[in-house]
């Protein structure tokens, strides 16, 4: 069975090194995360989750979640105790609101013990996971008395929460959307229609279930702009905060899926039942998006987090196997063969993972700390930058991550040769669960067209051209440092300067022919996940070439694997660019029915 241990020794490099979260001390809930505070929660969370959460994974895979004729959902064995274990231990209510009865830390924190959730048991995490989108929209959106019905009950974790957005006709185009509210005159409205892969949708691990629910008033106007969004709780809540009698809204089938088992990925029916206005009517779409970009950047880290426990498993195996002798000479000739950790294609699927890993962790925590300073920045100047980042590396986070992580995931099952491709090993599991994060909260192509459709030309340009200059600010500041950062920094600015140019091309070419963006979104966004991956390279390389000459090993490690990132995954942006350069004309010429 596989195992996990938390990369607890990375998050500390990253939280307390290079994010240095110690200087942000004079901002809100930062005072209370000194290091001290932060070493001791990520040792029991790293602990709790290897030793609970990671042994549910292969079972709860197994097992799966069951439906009974009531529409109620049984979830795999342990997962309720689990469940609440993660609870009181404070897990989830680590970076909310202390008016609600969260503990108020910073968000990256936060971050880092969802890392730890998702690579231990995906499935599992995605309870909490989907409880937190559906606090942060109400927190964000509904009215103060909403707020006090409903949030200190999902601080807890005693009332989950879901997002309710796809239907069996929609689900990138949720303008298309027939769930129809219809207005009871005393604040209420009676909500009708089907939602369809509801992640968490019906289960039996908290009291009560909060649907966040998108729905068409009736006379609204038709497409997007005539989307409201809706609080419609599983169970109606009383003036005293106790649970009254069940609302209309059902399990109508459990999805059989190809991965994250676990999880009750459900049809959800609702037969007039009763629900409130999150904010404006047919203002749903900006309320809901509050939830979907916390959605993405999390989906972002379930992709860097299953390579992690897939890298961490294949890494093990490679050191144990005895298959033929190095190429160079036997390394270990006191045994029938050499462990297949010195043969250099193994070696090859290790480090492509585990560069990407450490560099896509380092840009997730980074962009979560951004997240923080938007809303806890002293003055606006911080607060913009942080949201323009915000914006423009939230698609970025999604798409390329998720892709890398499934290419990491299948590297780690490839080092297992045969035994990989069986299910006793587990490897599969991750393979599987893993490939879902390409597809939900908008397909990772969406996520490609909405950088170079919408992120590119916001403010005219401001988020890219602020990073871009906060990027050549840092790489002048630090130039001189070593003779092996000056090569990084060399190769970054190259690639930097690759991706200028290939932003430059989508401003010339993309609004006389739309088809050009689109052929060229795939690459440009894998173009600036690379210039994203190797800033954070840099940022990492910085610290430990300051502190290479300590005793620990762990620097000296991040240095090869930072030479290694440059050296042998950077140059991939040359290829993107290219591509982003023939633009649409050889993509759209088939005819459509000779596919």
């Amino acid at each position: 069975m596989p195992v996990y241990d938390a990369p607890i020794r990375d998050m500390q490099f990253l939280l307390h090194d290079v994010l240095k979260l110690q200087n942000f001390s004079n901002l809100e809930g930062f005072a209370d995360a000194s290091p001290d505070v932060i070493d001791a929660f990520l040792e029991e969370a790293g602990r709790w989750h290897r030793d609970v959460i990671a042994p549910l994974n292969r079972t709860g895979d197994m097992e799966g979640c069951k439906r009974a004729e009531d529409g109620s959902v049984t979830t795999p064995k342990g997962f309720k105790e689990a469940y609440k274990q993660f609870c009181e231990n404070g897990f989830i209510s680590i970076a909310m609101d202390p008016d609600y009865g969260g503990q108020g830390l910073p968000l990256v924190l936060a971050y880092a013990i969802n890392e730890m959730t998702s690579s231990a048991n995906q499935a599992f995490g995605m309870y909490p996971g989907l409880s937190s989108g559906a606090y942060h929209a109400i927190h964000q959106n509904a009215s103060d008395e909403q707020k006090q019905k409903y949030l200190p009950k999902m601080v807890t974790g005693k009332w989950s929460g879901t997002m309710n957005l796809t239907e069996p006709q929609c689900g990138t185009d949720l303008g298309l959307i027939r769930t129809k509210a219809v207005p009871q005159g005393d604040g209420s409205y009676k909500i009708s229609g089907q939602k369809i892969w509801i992640s968490a949708g019906e289960h039996d691990m908290a009291d009560n279930i909060i649907h966040l629910v998108l729905a068409r008033i009736e006379g609204a106007p038709e497409g997007i702009k005539g989307i409201s969004l809706f609080i419609v709780p599983k169970f109606m809540v009383e003036e005293d905060g106790s649970l009254g009698e069940r609302n209309g809204v059902s399990c109508g089938g459990l999805e059989e899926k190809m991965g994250i088992h676990g999880n009750a990925t459900c049809v959800m029916n609702y037969d007039e039942a009763t629900g409130f206005l999150v904010g404006e009517e047919h203002k749903g779409m900006r309320a809901m998006f509050v939830m979907m970009n916390e959605a993405r950047l999390g989906v972002g880290l379930q992709g860097m987090a299953q390579a992690e426990v897939a890298m961490q498993n294949a890494a093990a195996f490679a050191r144990d196997r005895l298959q033929s002798r190095s190429v160079t000479g036997a390394k270990a000739p006191d045994l029938p063969a050499d462990p297949i950790i010195v043969h250099p294609d193994v070696r090859r699927m290790l480090m492509d993972t585990r560069a990407f890993v450490e560099g896509a962790r380092a840009l997730t925590y980074w962009t979560a700390l951004q997240a923080d300073l938007l809303h806890k920045g002293e003055d606006e100047k911080t607060r913009q930058k942080a949201g323009d980042y915000m914006a423009l590396l939230t698609p970025v986070i999604k798409a390329y991550q998720t892709h890398k992580g499934y290419q990491g995931t299948n590297d780690a099952m490839q080092v297992f040769g045969g035994s990989g491709y069986v299910e006793e090993w587990g490897m599969s599991q991750f393979v599987r669960d893993c490939r879902i994060a390409m597809i939900y909260e908008g397909t990772n192509g969406i996520q490609a067209l909405d950088l170079v459709g919408r992120k590119l030309m916001a403010e005219g340009g401001r988020y890219w051209q602020t990073f871009f200059a906060e990027l050549d600010e840092w790489c002048a500041d630090n130039k001189g440092v070593s003779e092996e950062l000056d090569g990084h920094i060399e190769k970054l600015l190259e690639a930097k300067g690759e991706l200028l140019e290939a932003t430059q091309w989508l401003g010339m070419n993309a609004m006389a022919n739309f088809d050009h963006a689109g052929a060229a979104s795939h690459d440009y966004l894998h173009l600036f996940g690379l210039v994203a991956l190797a800033y954070m390279w840099a940022l990492m390389a910085k610290e430990a070439e300051d502190r290479k000459g300590e005793d620990d090993p762990f620097y000296k490690n991040k240095l090869v694997t930072a030479r290694y990132f440059f050296e042998r995954v950077l140059p991939e942006t040359s290829a993107h660019l290219a591509k982003v350069k023939t633009g649409s004309d050889a993509m759209m010429a088939l005819p459509a029915e000779a596919f």
